[in-house]
């Protein structure tokens, strides 16, 4: 039996080639689509807020809370009878520098208007007026050595932003003394409510 005519046999080769030039060209037009000049937008680096000048590695919580009242005492105890906060969150950290190890507070306080979280940092910016119950002072955490970060010995640092106010306490363990490095330390431990989501 006599094979087909060799024009059917080239029609199909020429058919054969045009769907696999249509599949380069549409996966060279897809690759160009998905690989375009502009640089991706970045998803692996973390936020500005977690990186500072200090590594803090977390010890304990966060510990949510809506009860301000009764996890602070003093003047802010009082205060927050009079307004009470929508939420509150507490943790624990660690950092070194130098050799000195630091304990530090971080507290972050959902107040219903910026007024009251303005009023809040005021507050306990004062010397005597008490402040939110730290979880060490809660004894939620206790270890070998643990700083009282409530002393009078500790170091403050507070910001508002909108309706929420940060509150850190920091102290060194082992008795160590360094005002100004303590100081640096909370001051950038205010970045870390950030990541309380």
């Amino acid at each position: 039996m006599p094979g087909p005519p060799a024009r059917d046999t080239r029609t199909l080769a020429l058919r054969g080639a045009g769907l696999v030039a249509i599949a380069v060209i549409s996966g060279l037009l897809w690759f160009l689509i998905r690989h375009d000049s502009s640089p991706d937008e970045p998803t692996a680096q973390p936020p500005a807020k977690s990186t500072g000048q200090y590594t803090f590695t977390p010890v304990a919580g966060p510990v949510r809370s809506t009860d301000c009242a009764a996890k602070s005492y003093g003047k802010t105890q009082d205060f927050f009878q009079d307004s009470p906060c929508q939420s509150l969150v507490r943790a624990l950290y660690t950092t070194e520098s130098g050799g000195a190890k630091a304990l530090v507070s971080v507290v972050l306080v959902g107040m219903p208007d910026s007024t009251k979280a303005k009023a809040l940092k005021t507050l306990t910016e004062q010397d005597g007026t008490g402040n939110v119950t730290d979880l060490v002072k809660d004894k939620t955490f206790a270890g070998s050595g643990t700083p009282s970060v409530s002393s009078e010995n500790a170091a403050y640092a507070s910001r508002v932003e909108g309706t929420n106010t940060t509150i850190v306490l920091g102290d060194f363990y082992d008795k160590h003394k360094d005002k100004a490095l303590l100081g640096k330390i909370v001051q950038d431990a205010l970045r870390l409510s950030g990541d309380f989501g």
